[in-house]
């Protein structure tokens, strides 16, 4: 089994480095608790940015093909995922804390000398998961899930003896 890959974020994106790659969507421990079967990949691919808004980033580009389980039918469901993430690097808590973040933009990251790649595009993936994934049309196994509506009180008043 290959060891992850380790990058320093900062030597990395100083010097525009590039890494691409592919792994089972089972080899990484927090997915694999999100899948309903172990097939699927994860495809990935990090640069290395000198400089962004006045701060070295990487670039970060996921995309997986994953079998979840529909919140609907609780069967399986083949999902297609695909997201870009810019992270910006710190290298002191202190000032990561003081700069203010926006909802639509890079992500502010404290990074170290050994960053984990595959706990990066791990984040990204599970970011990027549905949060109820589903069919588009999906039947339970007691026919269609659009059925009569259940009442579930209905028979309270009988219950009750017909008192108000």
């Amino acid at each position: 089994m290959p060891h992850p890959p380790v990058i320093d974020g900062f030597e990395f994106a100083r010097c525009n480095s590039r890494l691409a790659g592919s792994r089972r969507g089972d080899s990484l421990p927090r997915l694999r608790e999100c899948l309903y079967a172990p097939d699927g990949t994860v495809d990935f691919e990090i640069e290395g940015v000198p400089e962004m808004q006045g701060r070295p980033a990487l670039r970060l580009q996921v995309s997986a093909k994953l079998a979840l389980q529909c919140q609907r039918c609780l069967g399986r469901v083949d999902v297609e995922l695909s997201s870009k993430a810019v992270l910006l690097l710190y290298d002191d808590e202190a000032e990561l804390a003081a700069h203010r973040v926006e909802v639509e933009g890079p992500e502010h990251v404290l990074a170290g000398r050994e960053m984990q790649v595959l706990d990066l595009v791990e984040d990204e993936v599970l970011l990027a998961i549905p949060q109820a994934p589903r069919h588009g049309q999906c039947r339970t196994h007691d026919g269609d899930a659009r059925g009569a509506p259940q009442r579930p009180f209905a028979g309270l008043r009988a219950l009750m003896g017909g008192k108000r």
